[in-house]
């Protein structure tokens, strides 16, 4: 089990993410970058609809711990599991992801948030879709420039945020 605190996402909300996005793209072969994974349910889930890899992005080094574990005991070899802050990881240099799932605990400000999501720019591939979940009450996410915010739903407690880059930028 991840460390107390650590706050999965339910199983309501994933199974409506997931539909709204495999009705939006193909998931077969994507790069997956699940920022703040926690459990990994956003990041597992993708792979077991066909994902080609995944990024796991925790920094608590128990909760990576047993994403690894998880990973290894799910037969999911497609998987690189990071043991570092989000804002350290998006700012530093790497590959390009497809989908981006950004679930940060509800203590992360705003501008917290902001500050990832705009390192997170020049990771992102051409079409990529980036999906925030948040608390129902927090404001929306601050997008970078390139990517356009699509839509939002609430589900009780909690908010999920759709944007995608660009197609001109």
């Amino acid at each position: 089990m991840p460390p107390k605190g650590t706050r999965p996402t339910s199983e309501r909300v994933r199974e409506a993410l997931f539909s709204s996005l495999e009705s939006m793209m193909d998931l077969d072969g994507v790069k997956v970058l699940d920022l703040y994974a926690g459990s990994g349910a956003l990041g597992f889930e993708a792979l077991s609809r066909g994902a080609g890899h995944a990024t796991f992005v925790e920094s608590d080094r128990r909760a990576a711990e047993v994403l690894k574990a998880n990973a290894k005991e799910l037969g999911f070899g497609n998987t690189t599991v990071a043991n570092r802050t989000a804002e350290a990881y998006v700012t530093a240099e790497g590959e390009k992801f497809d989908v981006v799932f950004a679930d940060p605990p509800y203590a992360v400000t705003d501008d917290e948030l902001k500050k990832v999501l705009h390192g997170l720019a020049h990771r992102l591939a051409g079409d990529a879709v980036l999906i925030v979940e948040r608390a129902s009450r927090s404001n929306e996410p601050a997008w970078p420039d390139q990517v356009e915010p699509l839509r939002a739903k609430r589900y009780g407690d909690t908010a999920v945020y759709w944007g995608q880059v660009r197609s001109d930028g």
